[in-house]
């Protein structure tokens, strides 16, 4: 036998489907049975509380339908849990540890060559930084490194790890580097001229970080090529807010940065 549906309503008389709006709290909505509008306050298992603006409470159910919002009809939803939309990986790649409280920082530490260089690395590996206790200084250049190698006088249980920019075999830099690295010392880099040039173009929509010629500053050459303001500082701002994780930086950063780490971490200590 055939089997009919208890429901006789033609379907052109059937209510279209409501939009899910979550139920945030400050959400103004209007219950359309009892005229009641107020604020979402509270929203828990079937039921939402609202407020009104003389500060009255009503409890409504969580019913299909049940209110207007901007006078549009919508079926409020409990929103997600907090829990639920905590991230599992830190901008790192690394497996979040939710609640983690910051460790004591370490003896150790990770000296890279400036100011933007350090704000990057805060950006993407700042919170497993926090959870091993390392710290990042800055330090305006290379030329110094051999004087505060000696002062920060590196041990077993006080590495140090230092990022170059553009480390590249019989530079200044490279002999520098040559001459402070030892055991508890590592001195690593990367190709690049620049740390701008770390992160990926295609993150910052450019097709490519354009060519400076010799002898001109690099970031003033860049901001020029590109047609960018020459207030290098508000456009790195701009750069650093295009990084949301690892995935928008180059692997020869990348690769380093985790050495270096790794190294520093790598110290002994409880």
């Amino acid at each position: 036998m055939r089997q009919y549906s208890a429901d006789l309503t033609p379907p052109w008389k059937k209510p279209k489907p409501a939009p899910e709006v979550p139920a945030e709290p400050g959400l103004v909505v209007e219950e359309p049975g009892t005229g009641f509008c107020g604020a979402v306050i509270r929203c828990e298992a079937g039921t939402v509380t609202l407020e009104d603006r003389f500060g009255k409470h009503r409890v409504f159910p969580l019913e299909p339908r049940g209110f207007l919002l901007e006078g549009r009809v919508v079926t409020l939803v409990r929103p997600p849990s907090p829990s639920a939309l905590r991230p599992t990986r830190t901008a790192s790649g690394s497996v979040a540890v939710p609640g983690a409280r910051a460790r004591v920082a370490r003896a150790g530490r990770i000296y890279v060559e400036g100011r933007h260089d350090a704000e990057l690395v805060e950006r993407v590996w700042g919170d497993d930084l926090r959870i091993e206790g390392v710290v990042v200084e800055y330090l305006e250049g290379v030329d110094d490194l051999p004087s505060i190698v000696a002062e920060f006088d590196p041990g077993p249980d006080a590495r140090l790890g230092i990022l170059v920019d553009h480390l590249l075999p019989g530079t200044k830099e490279w002999r520098i580097a040559q001459s402070v690295t030892s055991e508890h010392a590592l001195v690593v880099g990367h190709p690049y001229i620049d740390i701008w040039e770390a992160v990926k173009p295609s993150s910052v929509g450019i097709a490519a970080w354009p060519r400076v010629p010799h002898g001109q500053d690099w970031k003033t050459g860049v901001c020029r090529s590109l047609g960018w303001p020459e207030n290098t500082g508000a456009v790195w701002q701009a750069i650093l807010a295009r990084v949301g994780s690892y995935k928008d930086l180059e692997p020869e950063l990348l690769g380093r940065v985790e050495e270096l780490i790794d190294f520093v971490t790598d110290s002994g200590e409880a």
